[in-house]
C-alpha cells in the first residue's frame, strides 16, 4: 500500500506543492513512500547527464586540478543553498533541490567557452543556450526508462530548469513558454533555485581563482563584499592561514548573501500579499532577490571576477582552445556522419529527414553537449591526430 509523502508540513500557501503540481508530460502512477518532487530528484541524480558532470569544467579544466569546482559540485553546493533558503522562507524544499541538480545538465565540456562554441556553431540552424538544452536532456534525450524517452520530469521541476528563454522559442514551447510570453514569473522554488545558483556560482569562483593563483587577496580587498568579511576574520583570528582564511572569508560571504535573501525576499512576499502560487506566477516581477545594497555589492564582485578571472590569460588560453576543439568537432560530424558513433549516426539521419540539416545540426549539437571536457580532447585527438588510428 503507497504511504503518502506528499509534503512536509508548515510549507507557505504559496509554496509549491506536489499534490497541486501540473503534473507530466505522460501520466504516470504517483509514487509509493516519496512525493512526486522527490521522484524528479531521484531520476536527475540517477541520470547519465547528471554523471557526466563530475568531469565538466566551472572555470578550470578538470584535469587541471582535482581540487577545482565542476558543474557536478557546483550543483549540490546550489541545491545546498536552495534547501537552507528553502526551509526558512517555508518553501518545497525537494522542489528547489531537484531544479537546483538539474539546472546545468544541459552544460557543454569547458564551461561558458564551450556553450559559446556551440551557439557560434549553431547560429543557422536554431542556435544553442544551455538551458533550453538541460531541458531537452531531461525531455527527450536520456534513455534509461520502458515508456518515454528523457525523465518525465514535473511542470515545476521543468519550469524552474527554463530560467532564460528567447520569445521565438517560448512561442514553440506550449504552457512551458507562456510566461515568458505574459512577461509573469516562475514559482518561488525556481526564483530561489536561480538566485541560489548565482551564490554558489560567484563565491566559489572566488575560492577557486585564489587557490589556483590568478587572482589574489590584494586585488580582493578592493572588492567591498570580500573585504568585510576579510577584514573581520582578520581581526578575530589573526595569524590564521591563507586556506584557512580563505574558506573562512568565503563561508561567511555566502552567509552575508543568504542572509540578505532571506530578509529581502521575506519582506518582499510579506508586501505582495500573495497568497497562491498562482498569484505569484501572476506577477510581472520576482518576489525571490537581494536587497539593492547587496545586489551592487554583488554586480562588483560579477566584473571583477570577468575582468580579472575570466580573462586572465591562462583562462583565455584555455577558452581559446576549447573554442577550437568545440568548432572542429562541429564541423566534422555535420560534414560527414559517418564519423560519429553509430546510435547518433541513426539519430542524426532521422532528425535529418524531418527537419533538414538543421536536424542533422541538432543531433550533433546534443553528441558534443553530452560530452565531459576530457572525452572532447579525447574525440578531438582521434578525428584529428594523424598518430590515433583509433
Amino acid at each position: 500500500m503507497a504511504v503518502n509523502m506528499d509534503d512536509q508540513a508548515g510549507l507557505a500557501s504559496y509554496a509549491a506543492r506536489a499534490a497541486n503540481s501540473r503534473g507530466r508530460r505522460l501520466p504516470e502512477p504517483a509514487p509509493d513512500y516519496r512525493s512526486e518532487y522527490q521522484r524528479d530528484r531521484d531520476r536527475i541524480v540517477h541520470s547519465s547527464a547528471f554523471r557526466r558532470l563530475e568531469y565538466k569544467t566551472q572555470v578550470f579544466v578538470n584535469h587541471e586540478g582535482d581540487m577545482f569546482r565542476t558543474r557536478l559540485t557546483h550543483s549540490i553546493e546550489v541545491a545546498q543553498i536552495g534547501r537552507a533558503v528553502a526551509r526558512v522562507l517555508r518553501l518545497n524544499e525537494d522542489l528547489v533541490e531537484a531544479i537546483a541538480l538539474a539546472h546545468d545538465l544541459g552544460h557543454t565540456p569547458f564551461g561558458h567557452a564551450g556553450q559559446d562554441a556551440l551557439n557560434h556553431c549553431m547560429k543557422d540552424y536554431g542556435g544553442f543556450e544551455h538551458n533550453l538544452q538541460s531541458l531537452r536532456v531531461v525531455d527527450k534525450l536520456e534513455e534509461r526508462y520502458a515508456e518515454f524517452n528523457g525523465l518525465n520530469l514535473t511542470y515545476e521541476t521543468r519550469e524552474g530548469i527554463l530560467k532564460h528563454c528567447s520569445l521565438k522559442n517560448a512561442a514553440a514551447m506550449g504552457e512551458l513558454g507562456e510566461r515568458f510570453l505574459r512577461k509573469q514569473q516562475p514559482g518561488l522554488e525556481a526564483q530561489l533555485a536561480n538566485l541560489a545558483d548565482e551564490i554558489a556560482y560567484n563565491n566559489h569562483d572566488v575560492d577557486d581563482g585564489l587557490r589556483a593563483g590568478l587572482i589574489t587577496l590584494d586585488q580582493l580587498d578592493g572588492i567591498r563584499l570580500f573585504s568585510e568579511q576579510h577584514e573581520c576574520v582578520a581581526a578575530t583570528h589573526p595569524g590564521i592561514g591563507t586556506r584557512r582564511l580563505v574558506h573562512e572569508v568565503v563561508r561567511r560571504m555566502i552567509n552575508r548573501q543568504v542572509r540578505d535573501l532571506v530578509e529581502t525576499s521575506r519582506e518582499r512576499i510579506g508586501e505582495s500579499g500573495v497568497t497562491s502560487l498562482e498569484e505569484v506566477r501572476a506577477r510581472s516581477v520576482p518576489l525571490i532577490g537581494f536587497s539593492a545594497a547587496m545586489t551592487e555589492w554583488n554586480l562588483e564582485l560579477k566584473q571583477f571576477l570577468r575582468a580579472q578571472l575570466y580573462r586572465h590569460y591562462r583562462v583565455k588560453r584555455m577558452s581559446n582552445k576549447a573554442d577550437r576543439i568545440m568548432k572542429a568537432l562541429f564541423s566534422a560530424f555535420l560534414e560527414d556522419l559517418q564519423v560519429l558513433p553509430p546510435e547518433y549516426q541513426q539519430k542524426a539521419a532521422r532528425s535529418e529527414q524531418a527537419a533538414g540539416v538543421a536536424g542533422r545540426a541538432r543531433v550533433v549539437a546534443d553528441y558534443i553537449a553530452g560530452m565531459t571536457d576530457r572525452y572532447a580532447i579525447g574525440e578531438y585527438e582521434r578525428l584529428f591526430d594523424p598518430a590515433r588510428l583509433t
